[in-house]
């Protein structure tokens, strides 16, 4: 359990711009997470990247501590060793169980700036589904992130945190609507992600005209065809922008959407006279702060939005504290449960090897004491030798999985590698499935050292 790490930043760190900065990219991450991977002999890791956070889940290598992962994760994500503190101050560190209930809180969006919101559970789910894709989840990080979803879904279904509005996009909306009351008019969306899908479904329930933008028309053209609504590229918002009374950004691209003389030309052709509203929900940001002021646009940008949030965040937590009690619930049983899975194919092992050499005793004696026994004769011994067997073997085994459940994989590193030969070359078989191998001189390790299950 010591070997799993959570390490990154969240809002409350230096609020979204903060995030920019250690932001991969969608298109680049599959080559992101495969480089890291093999640079750092990370045995399995996530990457969460969000508007709230972004995080690495992994499994550590055995001999680098957790916490140096802050430095490590720091210079792979900017591209330069950090000054001394620089990691430590940007990045927290969680180890263990810790680790584990920390993932369970995002997933359940109990760490969420806008806590209850329903996005973050998916969001989990498609960084966890990459790297499993990628193969970059074992044993470990695929019962930690099955666990996380159990707990999101009774979570959601068990409390009243999924109750009224949770999500930043419903936050969003508020402006939007507060908007439109006054000065009706179309809306634009630019980009489609989840957060704008979302607030153009919404709007366009209003009989609102909604533009769906986006640089592939295609995607535009889906959204739109749903909504009833018309679509256009970048391109052509860009050079000859629809008269709108607000414009809903959330592209995720590195760099800025919407220029200086891009935000003119809408200001000068807005229906209602009064410049169009902005609402940059991307980080980085669509628009910058600055380009918005000089051309007289009101933006309202993802540092609003989550101030906003943070103001009813404590209120909301108070509420849910029966979704805590079941996050606490959950973290009882993971230790047996994440122990039971690694430790499996070992175990195994061992009761085929009493069978073996049980068999073995039983077929020598055939040959000599035994030899003048009839054949169903001989298959009754070889099934009572069978259960003795795994009679003999149930003590050893179900003593190691109660000693790791208590203290970890170390004694039963320990306990294995006083095995003979023949059983240490199966028990290598085994270890192929797990991280725990007996090595020829008798340590149980592949290279690794196993610090706890």
């Amino acid at each position: 359990m010591d070997r799993i790490g959570v390490t990154g930043i969240s809002w409350r760190n230096g609020g979204p711009q903060a995030l920019a900065g250690f932001t991969v990219p969608l298109e680049k991450r599959s080559d992101w997470l495969q480089r890291f991977a093999r640079r750092n002999r990370v045995d399995e890791l996530v990457y969460l990247a969000t508007c709230n956070r972004v995080e690495l889940t992994f499994v550590n290598d055995g001999e680098t501590a957790v916490a140096d992962y802050r430095a490590i994760f720091f210079e792979a994500l900017v591209g330069r060793e950090p000054e001394p503190g620089e990691a430590e101050r940007a990045f927290e560190v969680w180890v263990g169980e810790k680790a584990a209930e920390h993932l369970f809180l995002v997933a359940s969006s109990l760490d969420s700036a806008r806590v209850g919101e329903p996005e973050i559970s998916g969001q989990v789910r498609d960084s966890f589904e990459l790297s499993r894709k990628l193969g970059l989840t074992g044993p470990r990080l695929d019962l930690l992130f099955e666990e996380a979803f159990k707990v999101a879904r009774r979570v959601h279904s068990r409390s009243t945190i999924g109750e009224g509005r949770q999500s930043l996009a419903e936050i969003a909306l508020d402006h939007v609507r507060n908007r439109l009351r006054r000065t009706p008019g179309p809306v634009a969306v630019i980009g489609v992600s989840a957060m704008t899908e979302r607030c153009a479904r919404a709007v366009s329930e209003n009989h609102t005209v909604v533009y769906v933008v986006n640089r592939t028309l295609e995607r535009a053209e889906a959204l739109a065809g749903e909504i009833g609504g018309e679509a256009r590229t970048l391109d052509e918002f860009r050079a000859r922008p629809e008269s709108v009374e607000v414009v809903l950004l959330a592209t995720g691209s590195p760099d800025g959407i919407l220029e200086h003389q891009d935000l003119e030309r809408l200001a000068a052709r807005a229906p209602s006279g009064e410049p169009p509203l902005i609402i940059d929900l991307s980080i980085p940001p669509d628009v910058s702060p600055n380009d918005a002021d000089k051309a007289g646009l009101n933006r309202i940008g993802m540092e609003e939005v989550l101030a906003e949030a943070e103001r009813n965040r404590e209120r909301r937590l108070l509420e849910a504290a029966d979704a805590r009690a079941i996050v606490d619930d959950a973290l009882l049983g993971l230790r047996r449960r994440l122990v039971d899975r690694i430790l499996a194919p070992l175990f195994a092992a061992v009761q085929r090897r009493y069978r073996h050499t049980a068999l073995e005793g039983v077929e020598r004696l055939f040959r000599k004491e035994l030899s003048g026994l009839k054949e169903n004769e001989r298959e009754a011994v070889r099934r009572w030798a069978e259960t003795l067997a795994r009679r003999f073997a149930h003590l050893p085994t179900a003593g190691l999985r109660g000693v790791a459940y208590e203290v970890g994989t170390e004694a039963v590193e320990a306990f294995l590698a006083q095995a003979d030969e023949s059983m240490v070359r199966i028990l290598r078989d085994a270890s192929l499935q797990t991280d725990i191998a007996p090595a020829s001189n008798g340590s149980i390790s592949n290279g690794k050292k196993i610090s706890s299950s």
